[in-house]
């Protein structure tokens, strides 16, 4: 019963559309040029209560496209190492990472009776560029995710807690960040996914989903 109820309360809160966190670790800030270094998804669901909750997380090191750039500028900022001799063995090519991090969402999207899902990231428009340039490189025709509406929480975060940078904004909500694990794919979609959901439950307890639900059922009266 729960996961019916949940799975109802997903394919309302958000006109059909499920949130997926997504951060990407690049070689630097041009999509079209730079390489993607690592890619972490984490798909959401909700509680019975209707209070929104990380699910699964899916992240991978990625092997940087034939003729990528990276600057070691931004080697130094995430601490990423490209000759590291776990990441050469782990490490997929770019389609390969899509399409792992696809089929989840796919799988998440179709579990919760959604129809499409919607990118949440921290400076999303970053993360999003550099996604939808990886897509049209590899040649992807089924992209699970909205080509251009997303959640951007450093926005949304800047409004309700007063902070924009990632670590303030989840120390901020209550949320443990460590300074030492940031600048990781996984790490830091793990905290924007905890942030996000955050902010969601806290306008829900508010009472500002219900008002919103009692306005729209009003106006359709």
């Amino acid at each position: 019963m729960s996961e019916a109820i949940a799975r109802e309360l997903m394919a309302q809160r958000f006109r059909s559309f499920l949130p997926v966190v997504v951060d990407l670790e690049t070689g630097g800030f041009n999509a079209e040029r730079d390489a993607i270094l690592e890619i972490a998804a984490v798909t959401l669901t909700m509680d019975p209560e209707g209070n929104l909750i990380p699910d699964a997380t899916h992240a991978f090191h990625v092997q940087p496209f034939t003729g990528a750039n990276v600057e070691q500028s931004a080697l130094d900022f995430t601490g990423i190492k490209l000759d590291d001799p776990l990441r050469l063995r782990v490490a997929l090519s770019e389609s390969d990472a899509l399409g792992e991090i696809f089929k989840s969402v796919r799988k998440s999207i179709k579990s919760h009776g959604c129809t499409r899902a919607v990118l949440v990231g921290h400076n999303a428009a970053f993360d999003h560029g550099f996604l939808n340039a990886a897509v049209a490189r590899c040649g992807i025709k089924r992209n699970p995710f909205h080509p251009f509406s997303s959640f951007d929480t450093a926005t949304l975060s800047g409004l309700i807690y007063g902070q924009t940078v990632l670590a303030r904004a989840c120390r901020a909500a209550g949320i443990d960040f460590d300074n030492q694990e940031a600048h990781s794919a996984r790490y830091d979609t793990e905290r924007t996914a905890e942030l996000f959901c955050a902010i969601v439950n806290r306008y829900k307890d508010l009472g500002g989903w219900a008002l919103a639900q009692r306005e729209q059922g009003l106006e359709e009266l």
